[in-house]
């Protein structure tokens, strides 16, 4: 099992916690990563893009000039999609852009990318946050000037100060144990957990036997 300090939110060691080979030492599955982070991006697209058919833009059906004689190619309608004002042709219509991903591939995922941040020795396991009000300056000064790290995730259960003191810092998220996923994991060079935090997702992330 790989052991880790344990700090405080001054970063001062005041322990060690192991930390389960299963879910934070397995190898790395980057195609399996990538597989679940594309899944993740996809859903999130709100899928609305609408264009209007040859039968929902405006205008009679009627045919814009005679058949023959005229010397142009024969037209059939003015809401063609050859008529200025026509219809659009395969254009976009509102669908859904998720992919279905098995709940196991969505944690192997999520344990690939959290041991991937721990060989980088990118992350932090820390006792708690006690944070006596919700005061971004605070949590600010503590990330740059205490535990040193920018652009990080911050993984905790529920702690209300924590969460309104980093919503407003760009390049701080805070995450409860239940919305940890591979995106944020990934898109942040730290990851700074709690040792509750740590046991809820040992609990969530561990292989069923």
């Amino acid at each position: 099992m790989p052991t880790l300090e344990l700090l405080n939110q001054e970063k001062q060691k005041i322990g060690t916690i192991e930390l389960r080979d299963d879910v934070f030492a397995v190898d790395v599955n980057v195609p399996l990563v990538h597989q679940v982070l594309k899944a993740q991006l996809a859903g999130r697209r709100q899928g609305t893009a609408k264009t209007k058919t040859k039968s929902e833009v405006r205008g009679g059906g009627r045919k814009p000039f005679k058949q023959k004689g005229t010397g142009n190619a024969r037209q059939g309608s003015i809401r063609s999609p050859l008529q200025p004002g026509g219809g659009q042709s395969f254009g976009p219509q509102p669908r859904s852009y998720e992919q279905a991903t098995p709940k196991e591939m969505v944690r192997g995922a999520l344990r690939s990318a959290l041991s991937d941040r721990l060989k980088a020795s990118r992350l932090l396991v820390v006792d708690e946050f006690k944070l006596d009000s919700a005061k971004t300056q605070i949590l600010d000064a503590l990330l740059k000037n205490k535990l040193q790290v920018e652009q990080v995730l911050i993984v905790d259960d529920l702690n209300r100060n924590l969460e309104l003191s980093g919503r407003n810092l760009p390049k701080v998220k805070v995450l409860r144990t239940e919305g940890l996923n591979v995106y944020d994991v990934i898109r942040n060079d730290w990851v700074v957990i709690t040792k509750r935090a740590v046991q809820a997702v040992e609990s969530r992330l561990a292989p069923s036997s």
